[in-house]
């Protein structure tokens, strides 16, 4: 199947189990920036729960619209060093931290700018963790609902609020599950750090939601 996607920051389990049983991924690249989504947050398992990592952003206030790739990222605070910190926290005893430790952590000591493209980056870097080989298409005016007929459209999974179209994915061990239970459809890091190379397997089985 094709799929038409949002580029987000380190996508959800249920991205991913879209993305694992596609064979193109079309990336939004002409829509306009939208707040509290996740285009520029995360949530991880911490360990006092489900935490966010939000990455702040410039806005001008006089702009009612401002298209997505255009959206520059806040460095003011340094927000790398403290969601590379997170990270290493929450996940530092999981079983294959370590195994992708080196590949994801240049992405949080190296300066970024763009959201949108920190976003490819990011998904890139998951796709040869997971050994993922799958082609990229980037639309190049906006897709409006209803005009995606040689693709299946789940831009709305970009919303942190919809949670409707989730299902609950299948169980596995959490590093802090006993303390406070399976936490689904966190950051694919989650699943990657929990599952290792197993973590491709997972997705493939997950049944289809869409």
């Amino acid at each position: 199947m094709n799929l038409l996607i949002h580029p987000t920051y380190f996508p959800t389990i249920a991205h991913f189990v879209a993305i694992a049983k596609a064979k193109t991924v079309r990336f939004e690249a002409a829509d306009n920036f939208q707040k509290q989504t996740y285009r520029n947050r995360m949530f991880i398992y911490g360990a006092n729960g489900k935490l966010l990592l939000n990455i702040p952003t410039k806005h001008n206030k006089t702009v009612v619209k401002t298209s997505y790739q255009t959206i520059e990222i806040e460095n003011i605070e340094d927000w790398q060093k403290q969601h590379w910190k997170s990270i290493v926290s929450a996940y530092k005893s999981s079983p294959f931290f370590e195994y992708y430790e080196d590949e994801i952590k240049d992405l949080f000591f190296t300066p970024q700018t763009s959201l949108y493209q920190l976003n490819i980056t990011v998904f890139k870097i998951l796709c040869e963790c997971l050994e993922l080989d799958i082609n990229i298409e980037y639309t190049e005016s906006f897709v409006k609902e209803g005009e995606t007929k040689d693709c299946i459209d789940l831009r709305a999974l970009t919303n942190a609020k919809k949670k409707d179209i989730v299902p609950q994915f299948e169980n596995y061990t959490q590093v802090f599950g006993d303390k406070y239970g399976y936490l689904n459809n966190l950051s694919i890091l989650d699943l990657l750090f929990n599952e290792g190379p197993n973590t491709l397997n997972y997705l493939e089985s997950q049944a289809n939601f869409w």
